[in-house]
């Protein structure tokens, strides 16, 4: 039996190789972009002694010496604490304060200006690249300035303070290292080989035979770069997945529309009647709050359209709204539950009694019509009086006064991942259900999912779905069908796949896994491991990505049932974790 040994003193090591690593180049990249400035100033530090150049060149450079002064002011703090607290750090993994000396103060320095550094060009270029990617250094350079890191929207609301202030994920950068860097779409292969099957069944055996885990678990774990199976345990057998349906959801969704593909709600006024249709384009993110933050935007929509109406010299309308693009029944087979509102093609804020932005919460009974009487209060402060709103259908012949529409489909998928957000995960199931050509319900919507896997190749044998989110415990997926479709989704070929992965929470620091991680012997994975979770009644399920000790991208799956005696959730996530983090740490090449 081969049990790995998790203390921080182990695995520090690993990460701090691969730190440096990863910081090599981008050094090299600051410098080569630092030195072209560095020398205009030296020129212009130099021609201060000519008269008659002096005034010009100072006036020149003035301005731009002040912000490197500021900055220089600014870094130089958060440069001593980092260097106070990296040498508490080691000192306290290595059981022994670190002796002073220039090399220590040579080291220390030298990362620690590499991370201001690398923080400093990573915020300058933004979160996203052109696939819609988020880079782990984005989520690095955030936690540097503040505890937590990027996330969609606040924590669980007030019913989960302890995510209000999430900390800061050690090892951030790391995550996305074996999907080729900063800026890379591919996977790279590491320079050591993929994990021995044997010793890596030594090591998962016993962590998966946790009596925790209950009589039903089953397991895979894949090499992402070759897709080659490591370790598999019941890889083929069918069990509920609860949210982890969302990375089949995300995948389908992603393939069927476009990463690029956004969501729009309109306004439109028929001609012979003058009745004016609030039209539902299935954004479950429409928001009505005073900051949009980039969602859109419900009171826009409505200043638009008022503004539109006045031209047409029209100040009184008859109002309605049109939620004909979903079909069926929106009432999800749980029933009424704070977990889901009510499926239309119509709501605001996820019909959300309160200022919340997921996890559960109470829900308006009736979406649509609270969405539209927001509209209607919109309306009428913008000078527009309206009739009590009501159900219609737009016509053909209506004509479209405004629209707004949803940021891309990356970020919805993302948002949803991170926050397993079930209101966008239904709402993307039939968005994907409208784009094959199904009927837009549930069982429409699990069989649109369905076949998009199939087009890609997935091995779906014995895959049922009936639902987006996971929520129904009739749907079925196996292990191996979460290890290939996170496997397709860093496919280099299908770069639009990609917010599949980088939608993940990251341990320890972001959605639904910001409070795991964090203590007892699953701590070394935090920042490393980017998983999303699944938890029913009886269930508990986690899939996702980690980077191991030899820097080889691993995808995983592990599923757990206990339908007799479903016991406390804790444990068996605990146990999860425990899997998930000898993942980590295993240099089992």
């Amino acid at each position: 039996m081969v049990v790995p040994e998790l203390r921080p003193w182990r695995a520090a090591g690993p990460h701090a190789a691969r730190v440096a690593a990863a910081l090599r180049p981008r050094l090299a990249r600051v410098a080569a972009t630092v030195a072209p400035p560095l020398a205009r100033l030296r020129r212009t530090a130099s021609a201060r002694v000519e008269p008659s150049a002096a005034p010009r060149d100072a006036q020149a450079a003035g301005p731009r010496v002040a912000r490197v002064a500021r900055v220089a002011r600014a870094v130089q703090p958060r440069v001593a604490r980092l260097v106070q607290a990296t040498k508490a750090r080691v000192g306290h993994l290595r059981g022994t304060r670190p002796k002073p000396g220039p090399n220590w103060r040579y080291t220390a320095g030298a990362t620690t200006v590499g991370l201001a550094l690398a923080a400093g060009v990573v915020t300058a270029a933004g979160p996203w690249d052109s696939t819609g990617q988020r880079t782990a250094e984005r989520d690095h350079a955030v936690a540097l300035g503040r505890t937590g890191g990027a996330d969609h929207g606040a924590a669980h609301g007030p019913a989960h303070p302890a995510d209000a202030v999430p900390r800061p994920a050690p090892s951030a950068a790391a995550v996305l290292t074996g999907l080729g860097g900063a800026t890379g779409n591919t996977v790279k292969s590491a320079p050591r080989s993929a994990p021995d099957p044997a010793a890596l069944a030594a090591v998962l055996g016993p962590l998966l035979a946790d009596p925790a885990l209950g009589p039903q678990h089953t397991a895979a774990v894949v090499d992402v770069a070759t897709g080659r199976l490591l370790y598999g345990s019941g890889a083929d057998q069918p069990l509920t997945p609860a949210s982890t349906t969302k990375i089949a959801t995300a995948v389908a969704a992603l393939s069927a529309l476009g990463p690029d593909h956004r969501l729009t709600t309109r306004t439109a006024l028929e001609p012979d009647t003058g009745e004016l249709v609030l039209v539902g384009g299935g954004d479950p993110t429409l928001t009505a709050r005073p900051r949009a933050d980039g969602w859109a935007s419900l009171r826009t929509l409505a200043d638009s359209t008022a503004a539109a109406l006045k031209k047409r010299g029209i100040k009184r309308v008859t109002l309605s709204y049109d939620t004909t693009l979903f079909a069926g029944s929106g009432r999800h087979p749980i029933g009424e539950n704070g977990n889901l509102a009510r499926v239309t093609a119509l709501m605001a804020d996820e019909a959300r009694t309160d200022d919340s932005t997921s996890g559960p919460v109470r829900r308006f009974p009736d979406p649509a019509a609270q969405a539209t009487n927001e509209f209607a209060a919109f309306l009428d402060a913008a000078g527009i009086t309206t009739s009590p709103p009501g159900p219609s259908k737009a016509s053909t012949r209506a004509q479209t006064l405004a629209t707004v529409s949803s940021p891309p489909l990356s970020a919805l998928v993302e948002r949803m991942m991170t926050n397993s957000d079930n209101d966008i995960a239904e709402a993307l199931a039939r968005q994907t259900a409208l784009a094959s050509g199904v009927r837009a319900e549930f069982a429409g919507a699990g069989t649109a999912i369905g076949a998009q896997l199939e087009k890609l190749g997935l091995p779906r044998a014995g895959a049922i779905f009936h639902d987006g989110s996971g929520l129904d415990r009739t749907d079925k997926l196996t292990a191996r069908l979460l290890t290939a479709l996170l496997t397709k989704a860093a496919d280099p070929a299908r770069p639009g796949l990609r917010p599949a992965l980088t939608g993940l929470p990251v341990a320890g620091f972001t959605g639904t896994l910001s409070a795991r991680y964090a203590n007892g012997p699953a701590d070394g994975a935090a920042g490393v491991v980017r998983a999303k979770t699944g938890t029913l009644t009886g269930v508990n399920t986690l899939s996702g990505t980690v980077v191991d000790q030899d820097g080889r991208l691993l995808a995983f799956a592990f599923l757990t049932a206990d339908p007799d005696s479903p016991g406390e959730a804790p444990p068996v996530q605990a146990a999860l974790d425990r899997a998930a983090t000898a993942l980590a740490a295993c240099g089992c090449g």
